[in-house]
């Protein structure tokens, strides 16, 4: 595992196109070993002793003190997930064409189509379907009766969309995607995964690049000890497991961390709104319970 400056020089040297994305990779990861945590290293303690101060800055305590974060890096794969997102959105911004039949070869190679059942009448896509009355199908918009339903084909389909994306009859999640997800898309779905591949496919070094960067910058960070707190064993255990701290307003209650004060230090009108908030919450609890529905 790379110490807090080798990653430092790491990234500087990946930014200034000193050493390819994939030497960056294989060097961060190398050693890296699974269960092994940056506080576990050397460097990590030899670091902390010289910030960790000398009582919890929550409560005061001075029992079993640590370096709390008060933010976390990501994995790497949603830094990467985020970046493409953002190409893909520039992409899709710039105008750029998908052609037809390049489009229709995808939907058709990765897509299993289940067509929607249309009135034979009025190509409504809303029939009711009947179990003891014939004829089996009732259309709600005309009123029209029918046995046998019509369906559009998947170029029919297509055809419509590339005329008018918004169209009625191409909002319907009627493509199942062939991969282990199983999921369900519309044609506007479709089309959007299908440019999110193209931009990985075409930008690939650059999207890794700028993913990889912004997690070294987070990791750097979280290395660097800049937002942290001392924290002892019992206030840091509240702050990570139960998400609340001690009210900085009074010392003696705790709140949530995304709150200013508890609620005893509210004003009385706030503090009364408040806890009849959380009295209406517990009563929804309790009738949920009963039901089975908790």
């Amino acid at each position: 595992m790379l110490t807090y400056n080798e990653l430092i020089e790491l990234k500087e040297k990946l930014a200034n196109g000193k050493i390819a994305l994939e030497y960056a990779k294989d060097l961060y990861w190398n050693d890296f070993e699974e269960g092994k945590r940056a506080w576990h290293t050397k460097d990590w303690k030899e670091r902390r002793s010289e910030i960790i101060k000398d009582k919890c800055e929550i409560c005061g305590s001075k029992e079993t003190l640590t370096l709390q974060h008060l933010s976390h890096p990501q994995k790497y794969n949603d830094y990467e997930r985020e970046v493409t997102k953002k190409h893909t959105q520039t992409f899709i911004g710039s105008n750029a064409i998908v052609g037809k039949r390049e489009f229709s070869e995808h939907v058709i190679k990765n897509y299993d189509y289940v067509p929607i059942t249309l009135c034979p009448n009025c190509g409504d896509n809303r029939p009711n379907k009947r179990v003891r009355k014939l004829p089996q199908y009732l259309c709600v918009q005309c009123r029209h009766e029918f046995d046998k339903p019509i369906y559009k084909s998947v170029d029919e389909l297509i055809a419509i969309f590339y005329e008018n994306e918004e169209a009625l009859d191409v909002r319907d999640k009627c493509f199942i995607s062939k991969d282990k997800w199983k999921n369900n898309h519309n044609l506007s779905n479709v089309k959007y995964w299908f440019q999110r591949k193209m931009v990985k496919n075409i930008q690939s070094e650059i999207i890794g690049k700028e993913a990889f960067l912004l997690y070294l910058d987070d990791t750097i960070k979280y290395l660097s000890f800049e937002d942290t707190i001392t924290a002892c064993k019992k206030c840091a255990f509240n702050f990570d497991i139960n998400n609340i701290e001690l009210c900085p307003k009074c010392r003696e209650h705790y709140k949530g961390i995304q709150y200013p004060t508890c609620i005893q230090c509210l004003s009385k009108e706030r503090r009364k709104a408040a806890l009849e908030k959380i009295e209406f919450r517990k009563e929804w609890h309790a009738i949920h319970k009963e039901l089975g529905i908790d």
